[in-house]
C-alpha cells in the first residue's frame, strides 16, 4: 500500500480559475496486481488546454494530465522497476497502470523534464503542427503568437532551422529580448504594447506564409491581413478565448481576407502527428545535442502548488515549459 496526494477539481471555474477550484486529495494505492505497474510521477505538467477539459469535469474529478515518472514496481513483463515513462495521468504522485497508456522515454537523449516539453507533447505539437498542417516551405516567413511559450518558442526555432524567418509575439519585454537574443527570432514584439499589423509588417514587408495560431483575437486579426495569398494558419489553441465567461473575447472581423487570398485555415491536436514520431525524436534530439534547439522551464515543487502553476499559464508567470516537481528522482 503507497499513499499518495493528488488534484481534485471541486467546481468548474467561472472565468479564470482560481485557488478554490482545486482540492489536494491523500489517497492509498495498492500493490500492483497481475499485469500492473505501480509508476511514481516525478514531474507533472500544466497546459493551457487543460482548461477546456474543465468545462466538462464532474466536481470532486481526479484531474488528468502529462507526467513523467518511474515505475517503481511491476508486475507487468513490459516494463521492470526502474523504466522511465511518459504517462497522461498526472496530478497525481502514484498510480497503477496496465501499461497501455504509458511509454517509455530514454533519459540519456534529454532530461526527465523535457519529455514534458521540448522533446514530449508540446515539441511534437510545434513539429507536426509547423511541417505537416502548416505545410513549411524552407525559406517561408513565420509568425507565431504566444512565441515564448513552450510550443511557440520551438516553434520559430524550427522556422529558423529551416531557412525560414520567425516573428513572434510575447507578452512581456523580458521575453521579447529572450526571442530575439536567446532563440534567434528574426523580429519579436510585446503584443500588450505594440500595434501588431505594424509589427508584421517590419518584420516580413513583404508578407507571412504562415501564421502559427496559439492566441486569437486581435493578433489573428492582423494575421490575416498581412498573410500572403495561399497562406496557412495552422490552429493550436487561443488562449485569449480560453477563459471567456458572459463576456466574449472579440474574434477576427476581416475573414473575408481567406477568401481572396485562398487561406487555409486547418485545426490539429497532437495526436494526428502520432505517425510522424519517431522521426520528430530523431531531429529533435539531435537539434538539442547540436545546440540549434534550447528551451526554457519554469518549475513548482510539490504537487500542493500544481493548482497555483496552472492558473500562472493564465497571467504570463512562466519562461517556458511550465512543470510540477512531485518527486526527486
Amino acid at each position: 500500500m503507497t499513499q499518495s496526494s493528488e488534484v481534485h477539481l471541486t467546481s468548474r471555474p467561472q472565468g479564470n480559475p482560481v485557488a478554490t477550484d482545486f482540492e489536494i486529495v491523500e489517497v492509498n494505492i495498492e500493490d500492483p496486481a497481475e499485469g500492473q505497474v505501480l509508476v511514481k510521477n516525478i514531474y507533472m505538467s500544466v497546459d493551457p488546454y487543460m482548461r477546456g477539459r474543465m468545462r466538462f469535469a464532474k466536481p470532486n474529478e481526479l484531474l488528468m494530465g502529462g507526467a513523467v515518472g518511474k515505475v517503481v514496481a511491476s508486475n507487468n513483463a513490459n516494463f521492470a522497476e526502474g523504466d522511465y515513462v511518459s504517462n497522461g495521468s498526472g496530478w497525481r504522485e502514484y498510480f497503477l497502470s496496465d501499461g497501455a497508456d504509458l511509454s517509455k522515454v530514454d533519459p540519456s537523449l534529454a532530461p526527465l523534464s523535457a519529455y514534458l516539453g521540448v522533446m514530449g507533447m508540446p515539441g511534437l505539437t510545434a513539429y507536426g503542427g509547423l511541417l505537416v498542417t502548416g505545410e513549411m516551405k524552407d525559406g517561408e516567413a513565420v509568425f507565431v503568437s504566444a512565441a515564448s511559450g513552450a510550443v511557440g518558442s520551438v516553434v520559430g526555432q524550427i522556422a529558423k532551422i529551416k531557412g525560414g524567418i520567425a516573428i513572434g509575439s510575447a507578452g512581456s519585454d523580458d521575453k521579447v529580448t529572450q526571442l530575439a537574443e536567446e532563440f534567434g527570432f528574426d523580429h519579436a514584439f510585446n503584443y500588450k504594447t505594440a500595434d501588431p499589423l505594424e509589427e508584421l509588417r517590419r518584420g516580413a514587408p513583404n508578407g507571412i506564409d504562415i501564421y502559427f495560431e496559439n492566441v486569437g483575437g486581435a493578433q489573428l486579426e492582423a494575421a490575416l491581413t498581412h498573410i500572403k495569398p495561399y497562406g496557412r494558419i495552422p490552429i493550436c489553441g487561443m488562449i485569449a478565448h480560453y477563459n471567456d465567461g458572459d463576456t466574449l473575447t472579440p474574434g477576427p472581423r476581416n475573414l473575408m481576407e481567406t477568401i481572396y487570398k485562398f487561406v487555409h485555415l486547418k485545426g490539429f491536436v497532437v495526436s494526428a502527428f502520432e505517425d510522424q514520431r519517431e522521426q520528430f525524436v530523431q531531429d529533435m534530439s539531435g537539434w538539442l545535442s547540436s545546440g540549434q534547439m534550447k528551451y526554457h522551464e519554469t518549475i513548482h515543487e510539490g504537487i500542493e502548488n500544481a493548482p497555483g502553476a496552472f492558473m500562472g499559464l493564465f497571467t504570463g508567470s512562466n519562461n517556458g515549459k511550465m512543470l510540477v516537481r512531485l518527486a526527486e528522482d
